[in-house]
């Protein structure tokens, strides 16, 4: 998989690839990030990308020329599957979402910035929408790094077990139930009787009721 991330602040965005699992997806080939830097297709000798809105109001925008110029070059040189725009307005970012875009081959992260990018952008170029949350964020970089975190944690091979992602919470519609590790018991917190039974059916029996317990008292929505 190919993800490439238009930014104006590629500096700010390269750490969260630098570590982890992430580091180890890209090191093994599975994943390729590109960081391209919007400055860079701005034909204004300062390189700005953005300008005052028409109509007035408090804001910048960010302007279609750059924004198109860079676009159309990365078109010209392979197809992409998405060209998601991370934006407030989106659809609300989730895991079967997630789960959708592991599973494409060339993806466009645009990162918007300021009062937002001119709507002919939009109009023209975006194919999907992405919010992660009813905040507002001062860049589009985090919310790209997290989509990209939860896009390639899921291609087959960079997690080692793969079995863990698919129990991860919200891949079923439930949270994950509790889990333990050693000491079995660490001053006088134990862990439940069941783990250490070593009775597996009724172990993913137990774990399917706490996760729907957890659900109901933690996440009701969920259920809906």
């Amino acid at each position: 998989m190919r993800i490439d991330i238009i930014t104006i602040h590629p500096e700010l965005i390269a750490s969260p690839f630098e570590h982890s699992i992430l580091k180890r997806g890209i090191s093994k080939g599975l994943a390729e990030v590109n960081f391209i830097n919007l400055r860079d297709y701005s034909t204004n000798k300062h390189k700005s990308v953005d300008d005052y809105q028409f109509g007035g109001g408090a804001g910048m925008v960010m302007m279609i020329e750059p924004i198109a110029a860079c676009i159309e070059h990365l078109k010209s040189q392979r197809k992409y599957d998405e060209i998601i725009y991370t934006s407030p307005d989106g659809e609300l970012f989730n895991q079967k979402i997630a789960n959708n875009l592991s599973t494409l081959k060339n993806i466009i992260i645009l990162c918007g910035h300021y009062k937002g990018i001119d709507e002919r952008v939009r109009e023209k170029y975006i194919t999907r929408e992405i919010s992660i949350g009813d905040y507002v964020l001062s860049g589009g970089e985090l919310a790209a790094a997290i989509i990209s975190d939860a896009i390639i944690r899921l291609i087959p091979g960079v997690i080692s077990d793969e079995t863990s992602a698919l129990s991860d919470s919200f891949q079923d519609g439930l949270l994950a139930p509790p889990v333990y590790t050693r000491p079995a018991d660490f001053n006088g917190q134990k862990v439940p009787d069941i783990l250490l039974s070593g009775n597996f059916e009724k172990i993913e029996h137990w774990r399917a009721e706490k996760a729907l317990e957890r659900t109901r008292k933690r996440r009701p929505d969920l259920l809906k």
